[in-house]
């Protein structure tokens, strides 16, 4: 957004300072609103100046404003990655990803395998550099994404408002593998009453069917049903 006198207004992060971009000579917010508004990605760690929201005054990569003393980042800040928050999300910087994540340090560990900070106790079926792909709904990164993972039982990683809009309409199928990413019992259970609910006609009631299984990759014989 922009405000009156045609500043941006950012919606991504509460702070007091704005970043200097390297890449295009501009202040922004934040590396956001630069991507939002650019047709080139920020690297976050070139960023080597921030201007204070306070006195307007620009100074090097540091905690608090050299001139007026605001703490630019009231609740967090990471040198490494130039991020400030005024806002208590738990962050934590984690040098198997190279960023900042949120949510609690004591609750995830890196798996080197996924490339990604995954939660405690939670297990996952890794896939190499599975964090390096882009979410197969919307297609942006998973790796760097603000948006929290959800990590179905294929492994195949999806940003958690895709898949909750994908239950929503009713798609329960991996994007990426096809297997279902949720149980599908309930759902079985009722094609099964359906099916009896519906006999086939004499000529194909004992036509059996050779299928292969798109959650367990086996192959079986059954009896064959327009539902």
């Amino acid at each position: 957004m922009v405000d009156e006198g045609g500043g941006i207004i950012c919606g991504h992060y509460d702070r007091n300072c704005n970043l200097v971009t390297p890449c295009c000579k501009k202040v922004y917010p934040c590396r956001v609103c630069h991507d939002d508004a650019e047709l080139h990605v920020l690297d976050r760690k070139t960023v080597e100046q921030v201007v204070c929201r306070q006195c307007h005054k620009t100074s090097n990569i540091c905690e608090k404003c050299p001139s007026c003393g605001t703490v630019y980042g009231t609740a967090y800040f990471c040198q490494i990655c130039r991020l400030y928050d005024n806002v208590d999300k738990k962050q934590f910087h984690c040098d198997g990803c190279g960023i900042c994540r949120a949510g609690g340090r004591e609750k995830y560990e890196h798996c080197f395998t996924c490339e990604l900070c995954m939660p405690k106790g939670v297990p996952h079926k890794c896939i190499e550099k599975s964090s390096r792909n882009n979410c197969p709904v919307c297609f942006e990164s998973i790796h760097a994404s603000r948006n929290e993972t959800h990590i179905p039982k294929c492994g195949h990683l999806i940003h958690l408002p895709c898949f909750q809009s994908m239950m929503e309409k009713g798609l329960y199928s991996c994007p990426t593998c096809g297997r279902a990413m949720v149980d599908m019992s309930s759902l079985w259970q009722n094609l099964d009453r359906e099916k009896e609910m519906t006999p086939m006609p004499e000529e194909y009631r004992n036509l059996y069917r050779e299928i292969l299984c798109k959650d367990c990759s086996k192959n079986s014989t059954t009896l064959f049903h327009v539902v």
